[in-house]
């Protein structure tokens, strides 16, 4: 259970140092645009190659049924999140609805590491790594807006450490529980997709569009590309 824990933590770890990074250094709303296009990108190809082929052992009707139980999960937490914060929010695209997506996509995402170590299935370092590369333009554009409109890095920090610790979490319960229940990590997979696919049209893709303008959609295909080729 420790290895799951420390897995889902490290797989989500650059949350946090993304998060960070932009009270260092100046990031340029057009490479914040082609960042967040980059993640797009990457994450359409996770959901493609990995998430939706992890569903597969589901029936297509109940995998449906999971990936509209994860848009409506995502739905309802950003509605809760722009009810809750939303006088702290800049113009444009919701930098908190991002954040909301990076917690629904992630827990379930962990959820499946752990699944799969107890099941004693090898983890794909290409999906290890577009979970990790694709968390940095996720957080370091809603970072960027959120520190202009005063966060300061404690707070940054807090939240990005606790969705990382969330996550290292959720990797240890799915472990525990795959041991328990012999489950299977189909659920957590169409959940995730769900879930994901509900924060790109939403949140992301727009942010990068309003960020990065017509660039943006190309680098959405980079990111596509790149993580279709590391797969």
């Amino acid at each position: 259970m420790v290895e799951a824990i420390l897995l889902g933590a490290a797989a989500q770890s650059s949350l946090v140092l993304s998060g960070l990074v932009v009270y260092g250094i100046t990031v340029p709303p057009k490479v914040i645009g082609a960042l967040a296009g980059f993640g797009a990108g990457a994450l359409i190809a996770a959901i493609a190659f990995d998430l939706v082929p992890e569903s597969e052992v589901l029936s297509l009707p109940e995998s449906a049924l999971w990936l509209l139980i994860g848009a409506a999960a995502f739905v309802l937490a950003d509605r809760i999140v722009e009810s809750r914060f939303g006088g702290e929010e800049t113009s444009g695209p919701a930098p908190l609805g991002i954040v909301v997506g990076s917690v629904v996509d992630g827990v379930p995402e962990s959820a499946i590491f752990g699944i799969q170590l107890a099941a004693g299935l090898a983890i794909s370092p290409a999906f290890l790594a577009a979970v990790f590369l694709s968390n940095i333009p996720q957080a370091l554009a809603p970072s960027a807006d959120l520190a202009r409109a005063g966060w300061r890095w404690p707070r940054m920090a807090a939240m990005w450490g606790s969705v990382v610790l969330a996550c290292g979490i959720t990797a240890g319960l799915g472990f525990a529980l795959a041991e328990a229940f012999d489950a299977t990590g189909g659920r957590a997979a169409a959940f995730a997709a769900g879930g994901l696919l509900a924060m790109l049209t939403d949140s992301l893709m727009p942010y990068a569009f309003d960020r990065g303008g017509a660039w943006a959609g190309a680098w959405t295909v980079v990111g596509f590309a790149a993580s279709m080729a590391s797969t």
